[in-house]
């Protein structure tokens, strides 16, 4: 049992998964874990694994997908420094990026942002940089910040802060911290991204095998891994480099690439009544060999791009060639797939490289760390998990939800359906009526998440006149800020009571906290299945044939997952109460039912207003 707990008493829950913990570290093994929301995760997790770190010389990896959860990471290593009196060496460390001090990198990606800060460095062109090192020595106004920072626990906004203010490269200060760091806080791609972690390992002088690696909300690790892992190319990445080789003068490329869009357009005219194609690899190949040999193509863009850089942030020429070396990869576990989608201006067609299989990067994490620990809210079945990541020597752990079960009431009302042939306005109006009645009733807060934002607003058509309260809708193009700031208007109206409207698969389905009084009732609009795409079908072939579950892996229980994310948001800790409500008639289906976990106490149910009534008197 550790005794690097943060707080005065350890629930039952919290102990047994601590114990868990404690045996996959001692055994050098790996351990899965589907602990409900309020278990108090962080604090059970960080505990045994900095004790075992500090013991044995070994780095906490805490990754987790989302800044906030980044700050209850930081927050709780405090804690365990405060009230043990012990020395914990943290690091919180964004992406490069959003760590840099140089106005303007923000419009750049990943890619673009990466060779420009290798330009700048390279060229002594960045002062930020060169004020922290000359070559490898740390120069001394950074070594005196660097001693400063390790007195206290900071998070990366507040090294950026220091870092512009000191003029010193917020990213190098936090490199110095990670090689004495005993917690890293991370993004996942500081691990499952293999450049970038063999980049990073060898600045800090660490090695995948002394890691203890903490994935929080691992749900989303098989998504994110293969996003990491997939590259796409668009006709409007190409026009912009046309006009950018036009500009600097460089013609021969410049011919080249309108060559290029050729063949993009060409692709669009195969596409026929489809939206979307699979392309072979050597077709495409074959076609840019028409131009130039593909090889010199890519030499070719990477030059231009160099020296555009001297001249400028970004480069599209390099983001084209960055393309297709990627799409040299390998054919097994991914698909390549030719799309056109109509944005508001005009169509897009892209041209992808995209992973089905994230197993191809996850597994040699698994097996080379010294533990990894997957744990989440929604990991169910965990059989899925172990299966899609490549674990190994891994044990599955499933616990129930901590909070009294009557401090909820879960039910499925079967009158409406979202599936697309029953779609209509009649169906609309139905489940606006149902939306208003549950919502009328709550003393309090509500919150309604629909599979799209195409279905939320045609139920609102009918909604909004039948809602005696307040309404707030979730707008996709808001920014971070703006989202945050309806979110703080919607929490003032506890007592009146308001209505938020949003989408399963949005900022408000996933990764927000309504404790106590601030939400009453969330329902659950429809199921949030995948568009049956072309990669959606290619996964769901990849996983029959890998698993014999594809229709599960690819396609059911990953919307289910959504489901379960969004009827989170309701219960966040034990004195909480609310009711979750799932509507469409699939849920109460045998096939769909089964998704639940066993400790949902799902009440099936079409005459809902009395057990509504009851619940909340």
């Amino acid at each position: 049992m550790t005794i690097l707990f943060p707080h005065n008493e350890i629930r039952p829950v919290q102990k047994d998964l601590i114990n868990e913990i404690d045996k996959a570290i001692s055994t050098k093994s790996n351990l899965i874990v589907h602990a409900p929301t309020g278990l108090g995760k962080t604090a059970a997790s960080l505990a045994p694994t900095i004790e075992h770190a500090k013991k044995n010389k070994l780095t906490v990896f805490f990754l987790t997908s989302r800044h906030t959860q980044h700050k209850i990471a930081i927050d709780t290593v405090q804690l365990i420094r405060d009230k043990h009196n012990i020395e914990i060496n943290v690091v919180d460390i964004v992406g490069k990026k959003w760590m840099c001090a140089v106005p303007g990198v923000n419009v750049l990606n990943s890619s673009e942002f990466n060779e420009y800060c290798k330009n700048q460095r390279e060229n002594s062109l960045c002062e930020f940089y060169t004020n922290c090192r000359s070559g490898t020595k740390v120069q001394p106004k950074a070594q005196k910040v660097i001693k400063d920072l390790k007195q206290n626990v900071k998070s990366s906004k507040e090294i950026v802060e220091i870092g512009t203010y000191e003029k010193l490269c917020p990213y190098e200060l936090n490199i110095e911290l990670a090689k004495d760091a005993d917690v890293i806080i991370a993004d996942y791609f500081y691990i499952y991204n293999e450049k970038i972690r063999n980049n990073f390992f060898n600045k800090i002088d660490k090695e995948l095998g002394s890691c203890l690696i903490i994935v929080d909300e691992g749900h989303n690790l098989p998504n994110r891994v293969r996003s990491l892992m997939s590259s796409k190319l668009s006709d409007f990445v190409i026009d912009l480099a046309i006009k950018e080789t036009k500009k600097h003068g460089f013609n021969e490329t410049n011919n080249n690439l309108n060559s290029l869009l050729k063949i993009i357009l060409d692709y669009e005219a195969q596409l026929k009544e489809n939206d979307e194609i699979l392309i072979e690899k050597e077709d495409f190949i074959n076609k840019i060999n028409t131009i130039k040999s593909y090889e010199e193509f890519i030499q070719d863009l990477y030059y231009i791009a160099d020296e555009i850089l001297e001249k400028q942030k970004r480069s599209f020429s390099f983001s084209i060639a960055l393309f297709l070396e990627t799409w040299l990869g390998d054919n097994r576990g991914f698909a390549r797939i030719f799309s056109r989608n109509f944005a508001k201006s005009r169509p897009i067609l892209n041209l992808s490289y995209q992973c089905l299989d994230p197993s191809l990067v996850t597994r040699s994490v698994n097996e080379n760390s010294h533990s990894t620990i997957l744990m989440s809210g929604t990991l169910t079945p965990t059989s899925m998990y172990n299966d899609l990541l490549g674990f190994n020597n891994t044990t599955q752990k499933i616990f129930e939800s901590p909070f009294p079960k009557d401090n909820k009431l879960s039910l499925i009302i079967p009158k409406t359906t979202t599936k697309y042939t029953s779609r209509n306005e009649t169906m609309y109006k139905e489940i606006a009526n149902i939306c208003s009645e549950i919502t009328n009733i709550v003393n309090g807060n509500s919150a309604i998440f629909f599979p799209s934002y195409y279905l939320r607003d045609k139920v609102y058509e009918h909604f909004f006149t039948l809602s005696k309260k307040t309404n707030f809708k979730e707008d996709s193009s808001l920014s971070k800020d703006e989202k945050q700031e309806l979110l703080e208007r919607f929490k003032l109206y506890k007592k009146a009571g308001a209505v938020l409207l949003g989408v399963s698969s949005g900022s408000y389905g996933e990764g927000i906290d309504l404790p106590g009084d601030l939400l009453k009732c969330v329902v659950v609009v429809g199921l949030p299945l995948q568009k049956p795409d072309l990669e959606t079908k290619e996964l769901i072939k990849y996983y029959d044939t890998l698993f014999n579950k594809g229709w599960d892996y690819g396609y059911l229980f990953p919307a289910f997952n959504k489901t379960l994310q969004s009827a989170g948001r309701c219960i966040r800790s034990e004195t909480d109460k609310g009711i979750v409500i799932y509507l469409d008639e699939r849920y109460a289906w045998k096939n769909y039912y089964r998704c639940f976990p066993n400790d949902s106490g799902i009440i099936v149910a079409k005459e809902y207003e009395k057990l509504i009534t009851n619940f909340i008197n």
